[in-house]
This record gives C-alpha cells, sequence and structure tokens, in this order.
C-alpha cells in the first residue's frame, strides 16, 4: 500500500498536464521559428539590395526619345528671324559660348544653304523656292531701291538747291516703277505656281498674286550676295 502524504503538505499537481521535456520541446520550436524569420528577413534586404544594384530593368531611353514623350503643348514655329533667335538663345542658355557660337554658325550655315528644317515659316515649301528661283534669274527694279536711297540720302547732305530738288523725285519715281514690276511678277508667279503646283506643296502659305508678289519684292530688294537662303541659279 502506498503511505499517506505527511501532514501539512499537499501533493503537487500540475493542472497543464505539460511535463518538463514537453515545456522544453516548445522552447525550441519558438527559437527554431524565430530564427527561421530572421532569416527570411535577412535574405529579403539581401535581394533588395541586390536589385538595386542590377539597376531599373530598362535601357535608359536617348535624350531625344525623352524629349518627344514630354506632356504639354507645342510651341509654333517662329514667325520671324527674331523670333527665332530668341528662341534658340533660349535654348543655349546651359551650353559655353563657344558651342553657342559654333550652333549658331551652323544653323546659318544650312539657313543660307536652304535646308527646310532651318527656315523661317515664310521661306518654306518648294512654292517658295520656285519665287526665290525666279526672283534671282531676273534683274529687278526693286534691287535698285537700295543704293539710290544711300545716293539720295548722299545728295541731301551737298548744298545744292538743284540736287537737293531732282534727287528726291528720282528716288520716288524709282519706287514706283519697282511696285510696279513687283505687282506684274507677282500676278505672273501666281499663273505660273497654279501650273507648277496644282495640289500646293503641302504648306499653308497663301499662294494668291499678292501673296507671291510681295515675297518677291522682299527678295528683290536685297542686294544678290545678301540674299537667304542664298540663290540657287545664275542669272
Amino acid at each position: 500500500m502506498t503511505a499517506p502524504p505527511a501532514a501539512g503538505k499537499l501533493p503537487s499537481v500540475n493542472l497543464l498536464r505539460r511535463s518538463a521535456k514537453t515545456n522544453d520541446a516548445d522552447e525550441g520550436v519558438s527559437l527554431s521559428k524565430g530564427a527561421s524569420a530572421q532569416a527570411a528577413a535577412a535574405a529579403a534586404a539581401d535581394a533588395t539590395v541586390a536589385a538595386k544594384q542590377v539597376g531599373k530593368g530598362r535601357p535608359t531611353p536617348k535624350r531625344s526619345v525623352a524629349e518627344g514623350r514630354r506632356r504639354g503643348p507645342v510651341a509654333p514655329p517662329p514667325k520671324t528671324q527674331r523670333e527665332a533667335i530668341k528662341r534658340s538663345r533660349a535654348g543655349t542658355k546651359s551650353l559655353s559660348k563657344d558651342e553657342r557660337r559654333a550652333l549658331s554658325a551652323e544653323r546659318r550655315v544650312k539657313m543660307a544653304r536652304g535646308d527646310q528644317a532651318f527656315l523661317m515659316t515664310r521661306d518654306k515649301g518648294d512654292i517658295r523656292a520656285f519665287v526665290r528661283d525666279q526672283v534671282d534669274l531676273r534683274r529687278n527694279f526693286a534691287g535698285l531701291l537700295m543704293p539710290m536711297a544711300i545716293i539720295s540720302f548722299i545728295i541731301l547732305l551737298i548744298p545744292n538747291a538743284y540736287l537737293q530738288t531732282f534727287g528726291p523725285l528720282v528716288l520716288l519715281v524709282l519706287i514706283l516703277a519697282a511696285v510696279a514690276d513687283t505687282t506684274v511678277l507677282g500676278s505672273r508667279l501666281a499663273k505660273q505656281v497654279r501650273t507648277e503646283f496644282p495640289n500646293g506643296d503641302g504648306s499653308t502659305l497663301s499662294r494668291t498674286g499678292r501673296a507671291l508678289g510681295f515675297y518677291a519684292f522682299n527678295r528683290a530688294i536685297m542686294p544678290r550676295r545678301w540674299r537667304v537662303p542664298k540663290p540657287r541659279v545664275k542669272r
């Protein structure tokens, strides 16, 4: 028979019914789970660092492609040479002085050569090139206006009443002759353009006789060596 417990002492009862071995096993499992979690976190951190070192996963786009993706309204082409110069200066502020000079010289050369990408809006198109060739093929009264204006200014400085009276009259007659010559040329150019370019040249510039005559006058009034684009034909 089992001896009864001593008086004053109660038997120890394991309420959770778990032995010490079971507790030790649970602690081991908890430690192993914590170590696994730490290992997984370390592996994820290493993968993130490796991904950053490899790169963004795609090649860097070219500057032209990146500029083509920019959003926003596209500025209209410059209408005058002064506006084109302002835009050119605004776009080349980050360049050095020598680089800006080289870029400006290159643009002048291409504009004088007649490159469509570097011409002003008023000079673009096959029709305007045709008008320039017709003006460069002939001698125009408008080409005498600038030399005559200089001569008239010199005449006004001479203290001679005869010269000061008839000098401006000669200039006025020459101006009227230039306007009449250009009007006839504009009408003839309009007919030739309708024949040579029945469907136009794709530009939005006017093809009326008045517009073509005014364009021809602006080119004819300049000396041949100062014309831009440079003449392509010989007289």
